[in-house]
Protein backbone atom coordinates (compact mmCIF):
# COMPACT_ATOMS: atom_id res chain seq x y z
CA UNK A 1 0.00 0.00 0.00
CA UNK A 2 1.18 3.41 -0.98
CA UNK A 3 0.71 6.33 0.95
CA UNK A 4 -0.96 8.13 -1.88
CA UNK A 5 -3.30 5.82 -2.27
CA UNK A 6 -4.86 6.59 1.52
CA UNK A 7 -4.93 10.20 0.30
CA UNK A 8 -8.13 10.75 0.26
CA UNK A 9 -8.36 9.43 4.44
CA UNK A 10 -5.96 12.02 5.37
CA UNK A 11 -8.98 13.50 7.49
CA UNK A 12 -10.69 10.50 7.77
CA UNK A 13 -9.15 10.46 11.28
CA UNK A 14 -10.51 9.18 14.89
CA UNK A 15 -8.13 10.97 17.42
CA UNK A 16 -10.83 10.06 20.33
CA UNK A 17 -14.21 8.09 20.90
CA UNK A 18 -15.66 10.33 23.45
CA UNK A 19 -19.77 9.07 23.88
CA UNK A 20 -21.34 10.86 26.30
CA UNK A 21 -24.44 7.77 26.36
CA UNK A 22 -21.76 5.56 27.60
CA UNK A 23 -21.03 5.01 30.78
CA UNK A 24 -18.04 4.12 32.92
CA UNK A 25 -15.65 6.11 30.32
CA UNK A 26 -11.60 5.52 30.16
CA UNK A 27 -9.19 7.15 27.92
CA UNK A 28 -6.26 5.24 27.54
CA UNK A 29 -3.05 5.49 25.22
CA UNK A 30 -4.89 4.53 22.37
CA UNK A 31 -8.38 3.00 23.19
CA UNK A 32 -11.53 4.96 24.82
CA UNK A 33 -12.56 2.19 27.43
CA UNK A 34 -16.79 1.79 28.72
CA UNK A 35 -17.53 -0.36 31.62
CA UNK A 36 -21.16 -1.51 31.17
CA UNK A 37 -23.42 -2.54 33.96
CA UNK A 38 -23.74 -6.03 33.14
CA UNK A 39 -19.68 -6.83 33.02
CA UNK A 40 -19.28 -6.10 29.57
CA UNK A 41 -16.39 -3.44 28.39
CA UNK A 42 -16.39 -1.85 25.03
CA UNK A 43 -12.80 -0.59 23.87
CA UNK A 44 -12.56 1.74 20.69
CA UNK A 45 -9.46 1.60 19.48
CA UNK A 46 -8.72 5.37 18.27
CA UNK A 47 -6.56 6.79 15.73
CA UNK A 48 -3.88 8.19 18.04
CA UNK A 49 -0.19 7.34 17.98
CA UNK A 50 1.39 6.60 21.40
CA UNK A 51 5.61 6.50 22.12
CA UNK A 52 7.79 7.62 24.50
CA UNK A 53 4.38 7.76 27.41
CA UNK A 54 3.45 10.48 25.46
CA UNK A 55 0.60 11.06 22.48
CA UNK A 56 2.77 11.72 18.83
CA UNK A 57 -0.51 12.14 16.04
CA UNK A 58 -3.49 10.53 14.97
CA UNK A 59 -2.65 8.10 12.07
CA UNK A 60 -5.65 7.39 9.46
CA UNK A 61 -6.55 4.33 9.84
CA UNK A 62 -4.62 2.87 12.26
CA UNK A 63 -7.33 2.23 14.84
CA UNK A 64 -9.02 -0.26 12.68
CA UNK A 65 -5.31 -1.83 11.41
CA UNK A 66 -4.87 -2.41 15.07
CA UNK A 67 -8.34 -3.88 16.07
CA UNK A 68 -8.66 -6.48 13.19
CA UNK A 69 -4.67 -7.27 13.42
CA UNK A 70 -5.62 -8.44 16.80
CA UNK A 71 -8.73 -9.95 16.00
CA UNK A 72 -6.41 -12.04 13.69
CA UNK A 73 -4.22 -13.27 16.18
CA UNK A 74 -6.68 -13.60 19.06
CA UNK A 75 -8.69 -15.90 17.15
CA UNK A 76 -5.17 -17.73 16.19
CA UNK A 77 -3.66 -17.96 19.87
CA UNK A 78 -6.95 -18.66 22.00
CA UNK A 79 -5.78 -22.41 22.52
CA UNK A 80 -2.76 -20.98 24.45
CA UNK A 81 -4.84 -18.68 26.20
CA UNK A 82 -8.32 -17.36 26.88
CA UNK A 83 -8.76 -13.77 25.67
CA UNK A 84 -11.35 -11.55 26.89
CA UNK A 85 -12.84 -10.68 23.53
CA UNK A 86 -17.00 -11.14 23.21
CA UNK A 87 -18.21 -9.43 19.66
CA UNK A 88 -16.60 -6.88 16.91
CA UNK A 89 -19.76 -4.79 16.35
CA UNK A 90 -17.65 -2.55 13.90
CA UNK A 91 -13.88 -2.39 12.61
CA UNK A 92 -12.57 -0.36 15.08
CA UNK A 93 -14.55 -1.70 18.21
CA UNK A 94 -14.56 -4.90 20.62
CA UNK A 95 -16.92 -5.80 23.13
CA UNK A 96 -15.19 -7.85 25.90
CA UNK A 97 -15.35 -9.23 29.09
CA UNK A 98 -14.18 -6.55 31.95
CA UNK A 99 -11.70 -8.14 33.70
CA UNK A 100 -9.29 -7.09 36.40
CA UNK A 101 -5.80 -5.79 34.58
CA UNK A 102 -2.74 -7.24 36.14
CA UNK A 103 0.10 -4.68 37.16
CA UNK A 104 2.48 -5.43 35.43
CA UNK A 105 3.04 -5.02 31.51
CA UNK A 106 5.07 -8.46 30.16
CA UNK A 107 7.52 -7.81 27.37
CA UNK A 108 8.90 -10.29 25.61
CA UNK A 109 12.12 -9.92 23.64
CA UNK A 110 14.20 -12.22 20.87
CA UNK A 111 16.09 -9.93 19.73
CA UNK A 112 18.51 -6.72 21.07
CA UNK A 113 16.65 -3.95 19.78
CA UNK A 114 14.73 -1.14 20.72
CA UNK A 115 14.99 2.69 21.10
CA UNK A 116 13.05 3.74 24.69
CA UNK A 117 14.42 4.31 27.95
CA UNK A 118 13.32 0.73 29.26
CA UNK A 119 14.69 -1.62 25.90
CA UNK A 120 17.14 -4.15 26.36
CA UNK A 121 19.44 -2.42 23.35
CA UNK A 122 19.35 1.10 25.38
CA UNK A 123 20.26 -0.60 28.65
CA UNK A 124 22.73 -2.93 26.55
CA UNK A 125 24.73 0.37 25.14
CA UNK A 126 24.74 2.09 28.17
CA UNK A 127 26.91 -0.79 29.62
CA UNK A 128 24.34 -2.77 31.57
CA UNK A 129 24.31 -6.65 31.03
CA UNK A 130 22.08 -7.11 34.26
CA UNK A 131 18.76 -6.60 33.21
CA UNK A 132 15.30 -7.62 34.37
CA UNK A 133 16.86 -10.36 36.02
CA UNK A 134 18.43 -11.76 33.31
CA UNK A 135 22.51 -11.45 32.26
CA UNK A 136 23.19 -10.73 28.32
CA UNK A 137 26.59 -11.87 27.00
CA UNK A 138 29.07 -9.57 25.97
CA UNK A 139 29.90 -8.35 22.62
CA UNK A 140 26.43 -8.39 20.96
CA UNK A 141 25.86 -6.42 17.63
CA UNK A 142 22.59 -4.24 17.96
CA UNK A 143 19.58 -6.22 16.64
CA UNK A 144 21.46 -9.42 17.01
CA UNK A 145 19.01 -12.55 18.00
CA UNK A 146 19.23 -13.23 22.14
CA UNK A 147 20.57 -16.89 22.88
CA UNK A 148 16.66 -17.40 23.82
CA UNK A 149 13.79 -15.50 24.42
CA UNK A 150 13.09 -13.27 27.41
CA UNK A 151 10.64 -11.67 29.49
CA UNK A 152 11.37 -7.90 30.33
CA UNK A 153 8.75 -6.82 32.72
CA UNK A 154 7.67 -3.17 33.67
CA UNK A 155 5.60 -1.33 35.34
CA UNK A 156 2.11 -0.26 33.95
CA UNK A 157 3.27 3.68 34.21
CA UNK A 158 -0.32 6.58 34.42
CA UNK A 159 -0.67 8.68 31.64
CA UNK A 160 2.52 10.72 30.78
CA UNK A 161 4.90 8.69 33.46
CA UNK A 162 7.51 6.10 32.20
CA UNK A 163 7.61 2.44 32.49
CA UNK A 164 9.85 1.55 35.17
CA UNK A 165 11.77 -2.31 34.72
CA UNK A 166 11.46 -4.85 36.94
CA UNK A 167 12.68 -8.58 37.59
CA UNK A 168 10.65 -11.53 38.51
CA UNK A 169 12.29 -10.46 42.39
CA UNK A 170 10.62 -7.30 42.56
CA UNK A 171 7.70 -8.23 41.00
CA UNK A 172 6.86 -10.78 43.97
CA UNK A 173 8.65 -8.61 46.29
CA UNK A 174 6.26 -5.78 45.89
CA UNK A 175 3.20 -7.84 45.94
CA UNK A 176 2.14 -7.36 42.16
CA UNK A 177 1.64 -10.76 41.17
CA UNK A 178 1.87 -14.00 43.17
CA UNK A 179 4.16 -16.62 42.13
CA UNK A 180 1.65 -19.03 40.60
CA UNK A 181 0.46 -15.79 39.17
CA UNK A 182 4.03 -15.25 37.77
CA UNK A 183 4.53 -18.71 36.65
CA UNK A 184 1.25 -18.54 34.65
CA UNK A 185 1.87 -15.33 33.08
CA UNK A 186 5.61 -16.77 32.02
CA UNK A 187 4.47 -19.65 30.26
CA UNK A 188 1.47 -18.12 28.44
CA UNK A 189 3.90 -15.40 27.29
CA UNK A 190 6.75 -17.41 25.76
CA UNK A 191 4.00 -19.76 24.13
CA UNK A 192 2.79 -16.58 22.85
CA UNK A 193 5.78 -15.35 21.16
CA UNK A 194 6.37 -19.43 20.02
CA UNK A 195 3.11 -19.10 18.02
CA UNK A 196 3.99 -15.53 16.74
CA UNK A 197 7.33 -15.95 15.60
CA UNK A 198 6.50 -19.24 13.83
CA UNK A 199 3.79 -17.70 12.00
CA UNK A 200 5.55 -14.32 11.00
CA UNK A 201 8.02 -16.56 9.50
CA UNK A 202 5.45 -18.33 7.52
CA UNK A 203 4.90 -14.43 6.12
CA UNK A 204 8.67 -13.34 5.40
CA UNK A 205 8.55 -11.58 8.89
CA UNK A 206 10.80 -11.82 12.18
CA UNK A 207 8.63 -10.79 15.18
CA UNK A 208 11.44 -9.28 17.09
CA UNK A 209 9.36 -8.46 20.52
CA UNK A 210 5.92 -7.67 21.58
CA UNK A 211 4.09 -6.89 25.04
CA UNK A 212 1.39 -8.59 26.27
CA UNK A 213 -1.31 -7.21 29.38
CA UNK A 214 -3.17 -10.09 31.63
CA UNK A 215 -5.97 -9.78 33.57
CA UNK A 216 -8.24 -11.99 36.15
CA UNK A 217 -12.22 -12.68 34.94
CA UNK A 218 -14.88 -12.62 37.48
CA UNK A 219 -13.53 -16.40 38.35
CA UNK A 220 -10.32 -15.87 38.84
CA UNK A 221 -8.54 -17.05 35.48
CA UNK A 222 -6.29 -14.96 33.50
CA UNK A 223 -6.86 -14.23 30.23
CA UNK A 224 -5.66 -12.13 27.68
CA UNK A 225 -6.70 -8.41 27.17
CA UNK A 226 -5.86 -5.27 25.18
CA UNK A 227 -4.40 -6.32 22.14
CA UNK A 228 -1.85 -8.95 20.49
CA UNK A 229 0.95 -9.12 18.05
CA UNK A 230 -0.13 -5.75 16.39
CA UNK A 231 2.03 -2.74 14.66
CA UNK A 232 1.58 -1.05 18.37
CA UNK A 233 2.18 -3.68 20.65
CA UNK A 234 4.93 -5.54 18.57
CA UNK A 235 8.10 -5.24 16.62
CA UNK A 236 8.52 -7.04 13.15
CA UNK A 237 11.25 -7.23 10.29
CA UNK A 238 11.53 -8.05 7.41
CA UNK A 239 13.01 -11.52 7.26
CA UNK A 240 14.82 -11.76 3.73
CA UNK A 241 16.66 -8.57 4.34
CA UNK A 242 17.47 -9.03 8.09
CA UNK A 243 21.08 -10.99 8.01
CA UNK A 244 22.45 -8.16 5.68
CA UNK A 245 21.28 -5.50 7.31
CA UNK A 246 22.41 -6.90 10.59
CA UNK A 247 25.82 -7.53 9.13
CA UNK A 248 25.76 -3.74 7.84
CA UNK A 249 25.22 -2.43 11.58
CA UNK A 250 21.94 -1.00 10.01
CA UNK A 251 18.87 -0.86 11.15
CA UNK A 252 16.49 -3.95 9.73
CA UNK A 253 13.29 -3.02 7.61
CA UNK A 254 10.42 -2.69 9.52
CA UNK A 255 6.68 -1.60 9.88
CA UNK A 256 6.14 -0.50 12.99
CA UNK A 257 5.91 2.92 14.84
CA UNK A 258 9.53 3.51 15.03
CA UNK A 259 8.99 5.32 11.36
CA UNK A 260 7.43 8.42 13.32
CA UNK A 261 9.77 7.57 16.70
CA UNK A 262 12.89 7.84 14.77
CA UNK A 263 10.80 11.07 13.16
CA UNK A 264 10.49 12.56 16.46
CA UNK A 265 13.60 11.41 18.03
CA UNK A 266 15.79 12.44 16.03
CA UNK A 267 14.34 16.28 16.54
CA UNK A 268 14.16 16.35 20.05
CA UNK A 269 14.59 14.80 23.34
CA UNK A 270 10.75 12.72 23.16
CA UNK A 271 10.88 12.64 26.87
CA UNK A 272 11.60 15.93 27.69
CA UNK A 273 11.36 18.31 24.80
CA UNK A 274 7.47 19.89 23.16
CA UNK A 275 7.36 17.34 20.29
CA UNK A 276 7.25 19.38 16.66
CA UNK A 277 3.92 18.45 14.50
CA UNK A 278 4.67 15.55 12.22
CA UNK A 279 4.34 16.31 8.59
CA UNK A 280 1.50 15.25 6.74
CA UNK A 281 3.63 13.03 4.37
CA UNK A 282 4.78 11.20 7.24
CA UNK A 283 1.77 10.54 8.88
CA UNK A 284 0.61 9.55 5.71
CA UNK A 285 3.35 6.86 4.71
CA UNK A 286 2.50 5.77 8.57
CA UNK A 287 -0.89 4.87 7.56
CA UNK A 288 0.45 2.94 4.66
CA UNK A 289 2.66 1.50 6.87
CA UNK A 290 0.18 0.45 9.38
CA UNK A 291 -2.48 -0.70 6.46
CA UNK A 292 0.16 -3.28 4.55
CA UNK A 293 1.45 -4.41 7.80
CA UNK A 294 -2.47 -5.99 8.33
CA UNK A 295 -1.86 -7.50 4.50
CA UNK A 296 1.12 -8.69 5.31
CA UNK A 297 1.11 -10.45 8.45
CA UNK A 298 -2.54 -12.18 7.89
CA UNK A 299 -2.43 -12.46 4.22
CA UNK A 300 -5.87 -10.72 3.97
CA UNK A 301 -6.68 -7.80 1.95
CA UNK A 302 -7.47 -4.44 3.72
CA UNK A 303 -11.01 -3.54 3.96
CA UNK A 304 -10.93 0.21 3.02
CA UNK A 305 -13.99 2.18 4.61
CA UNK A 306 -16.70 3.99 3.16
CA UNK A 307 -15.32 7.80 4.11
CA UNK A 308 -18.99 8.98 3.24
CA UNK A 309 -19.76 8.35 6.86
CA UNK A 310 -17.42 9.76 9.84
CA UNK A 311 -16.02 7.32 11.76
CA UNK A 312 -17.25 8.01 15.39
CA UNK A 313 -20.34 8.23 13.68
CA UNK A 314 -20.71 5.26 11.81
CA UNK A 315 -19.12 3.73 15.37
CA UNK A 316 -21.72 5.07 17.10
CA UNK A 317 -24.55 3.79 15.17
CA UNK A 318 -23.03 -0.16 15.07
CA UNK A 319 -22.51 0.23 19.05
CA UNK A 320 -26.60 1.06 19.18
CA UNK A 321 -27.59 -2.03 17.26
CA UNK A 322 -25.43 -4.08 18.99
CA UNK A 323 -26.02 -3.17 22.81
CA UNK A 324 -29.97 -2.83 21.28
CA UNK A 325 -29.89 -6.82 20.86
Amino acid sequence: MQAAELAPFSDYVLPEATLPELPGHYRGKVRDNYDLADGRRILITSDRLSAFDRELAAIPLKGQVLTQTARYWFEATRDICDNHVLAYPDPNVVVGRRLTILPVEIVVRGYLAGSTGTSILTLYKAGQREMYGHRLPDGMRPHEKLPQPIITPTTKAGHGDHDAPLSEAEILERGLLTQDQWRTLSEKALALFARGQAMAAERGLILADTKYEFGLDAEGRIVLADEIHTPDSSRYWFAQSYPERLAAGTLPESFDKDVVRNWVAARCDPYRDPVPEIPPEVVLRTAATYVSAFETITGERFPLPDTTEPPLDRIRRNIAAYLSR
